[in-house]
């Protein structure tokens, strides 16, 4: 293993293996005592670090930006910071120190995208950033998030052979016989110091059920993903039985207890539902949501047990940091207390070991997203995008629809319109006149989706429309418009779609459900029984956002992403002019005038 960082040699890692996963406790060791003297039993301590949603980030760099990353928050990102902070903490830990990772590590970033498509490792056989970078590290596990799927299965289980320790999933099973498909669960065995007997810390790692649905082309019959709170249940007493003195886990889900998508699905994000309902867990870091969660204590229902919970942000931003202290009671550990809190990565500089680890691999990717792949007649923004139609998403539909139209000639539906869905995209993305390089185009859509198509009805369409059109709060027709807050705080921006090739008005002064007040194509309201192909991508299709008439089988899929469609037709064309695709087909209302903004 390449690393930076030596092993501390307080650790003595029992990783499991596809063979033998699990490791046996060995009998307790009674802290010895002075003969005819009582003593007080010593206090150990135990910290655990916890990273989460690091996304592809190493460098503190915005690639779409072309510089250092900064926010409004003046947060910092990347492994490189995380390291810092880590090593620190390390060289001053009381007791020994856990370092694990809650998933969505390899995806998000051009980074990754880079050794995922344009130079992937599984045909250069190049090791991951990512596996650089954690390894300096050195984490004593990391488990699956759904992201890490989005490459499909040869690239991650390459990724998991770079790494110098576990990638834990056990509710990821095989299709074919139900056992898990990787290592569930690991118990470290940890030296808290002089004259201590071995703590035995059991680590569970569970990864998100709606890879199923957002990854279905790259696991459909070959992985099934089951219910996060039944698979702890399985394997929480497994790991007590095996010896583990204290169990952690490490669950790729938010603690909100809802999912994005429907009932068909097990919980998207039940981290506090275990804690409630399955005995025997000390604590668990969690991720998924992107939340900053310091600390959050959640009763289990069956022993009262107070379970310690904490979510670190995303993208490196923060570090938690989880402290127990331990005691020996009639031969068996005993926790006497235990915190969280998370640190910020902006509080320190970069590690130079990690960034001397991925160098070459951040100044290729860097070199490759400015490339000048067509000029602009005039500067495109999507800064208003969320509530007046824009010609920059027009471009996304324009290539969307082109490609799907040329897909389905001479096919039985090459005679029916087709519509496309701009969703999700950058909010922030600009094309400057002049030169657009690949970091514009990638930052207008950001997410590795795929193309797809399927057919809609009319009236499908319609409630796609009505769903989306959520977004927006109700105005009365003589309320004051304020753009700042004319949608709803509780739904995301990434759940609000536009269409092409139909126009349409939506009154947000009608109740939800009702705002759809024109559909039509030239003039002419669309029929509930008309006929489309639309083309989407692959997230909306296999029902992420959890839109209404969208989960069908595709008659479009020919696995092209979405973001390097997009840098192809520029390229292609060589010029970005609004002229060719900019149509002004929807807008907002008010009790039937249109909203001027």
């Amino acid at each position: 293993m390449t690393t930076g960082v030596s092993r501390r040699a307080m650790l003595a890692a029992s990783a499991a293996t596809a063979a033998a996963p699990f490791v046996l406790s060995e009998a307790a060791q009674a802290h010895p005592g002075k003969p005819g003297k009582p003593e007080a039993d010593p206090t150990y301590h135990l910290t655990v670090l916890g990273t989460s949603d690091i996304h592809g980030n190493v460098y503190n760099w915005d690639y779409y930006l072309d510089k250092e990353y900064d926010d409004s928050a003046h947060n910092d990102v990347g492994v490189a910071k995380v390291a810092t902070l880590v090593n620190q903490l390390r060289a001053k830990a009381k007791g020994a120190t856990l370092l694990l990772d809650a998933g969505d590590t390899i995806q998000g970033t051009p980074l990754a995208t880079y050794y995922a498509k344009q130079e992937p490792i599984t045909t250069t056989g190049e090791k991951h950033p990512m596996a650089r970078a954690m390894n300096v590290l050195d984490y004593d596990a990391v488990t699956l998030g759904n992201h890490e799927f989005n490459y499909g299965l040869p690239l991650l289980n390459l990724w998991i052979r770079q790494l110098g320790f576990p990638a834990l999933a056990a509710n990821a099973v095989s299709a074919k016989n139900g056992r898990p498909a990787f290592t569930p669960y690991v118990i470290k065995k940890v030296d808290l110091g002089k004259h201590a007997p071995t703590l035995r810390v059991g680590i569970l790692g569970l990864t998100n059920p709606g890879v199923a649905i957002w990854d279905r082309g790259n696991v459909a019959g070959k992985l099934e993903f089951t219910d996060m709170v039944a698979t702890a249940a399985k394997w929480v007493p497994e790991m007590r039985r095996r010896g583990a003195d204290l169990v952690l886990i490490s669950a790729h889900g938010g603690d909100s207890g809802t999912s994005s998508y429907g009932p068909e699905l097990p919980n998207e994000n039940p981290a506090a539902l275990i804690a409630q309902q399955v005995p025997g867990i000390d604590a668990i870091l969690f991720g998924h949501a992107h939340l900053e969660i310091p600390q959050r204590f959640v009763a289990n229902t069956k022993t009262g047990a107070q379970v310690l919970m904490s979510e670190p942000s995303k993208w490196g931003q923060r570090l938690t940091k989880m402290d127990f202290d331990l005691q020996r009671d009639h031969g068996k550990w005993r926790i006497t207390s235990k915190a969280a809190a998370t640190l910020n990565t902006n509080t320190v500089t970069e590690d130079p070991k990690v960034l001397a680890a991925v160098r070459s691999q951040h100044q290729k990717t860097v070199a490759y997203v400015n490339q000048v792949v067509a000029t602009s007649t005039e500067t495109l923004s999507a800064a208003t995008s969320r509530y007046e139609d824009t010609p920059i998403l027009d471009y996304i539909n324009k290539v969307q629809t082109d490609t799907v139209a040329a897909a389905m000639a001479g096919t039985e539906y090459a005679d029916l319109p087709v519509l496309s869905i701009a969703a999700p995209f950058s909010r922030t993305a600009v094309f400057p006149q002049g030169d657009v390089k690949i970091k514009d185009v990638a930052g207008l859509y950001i997410y590795d989706n795929t193309l797809e198509g399927v057919v809609l009805t009319g009236a499908e369409v319609r409630a796609y429309l009505e769903y989306s059109a959520k977004f927006f709060v109700t105005l009365a027709p003589d309320a004051p418009i304020d753009v700042n807050a004319i949608n709803d705080p509780s739904i995301p921006d990434y759940n609000y779609d536009t269409l092409s090739g139909v126009d349409y008005d939506i009154d947000i002064s009608k109740p939800i459900g009702s705002r759809i007040t024109r559909l039509q194509i030239a003039g002419v309201d669309v029929a509930a029984d008309a006929r489309f192909v639309v083309a989407v991508n692959n997230y909306r299709r296999s029902g992420g956002g959890n839109f209404p008439g969208i989960v069908k089988e595709q008659v479009y899929n020919a696995q092209q992403e979405i973001r390097q469609l997009l840098i192809d037709w520029a390229q292609a064309k060589g010029a970005i002019n609004p002229a060719d695709f900019s149509t002004r087909n929807w807008q907002l209302v008010r009790a039937g005038v249109p909203i001027q903004f």
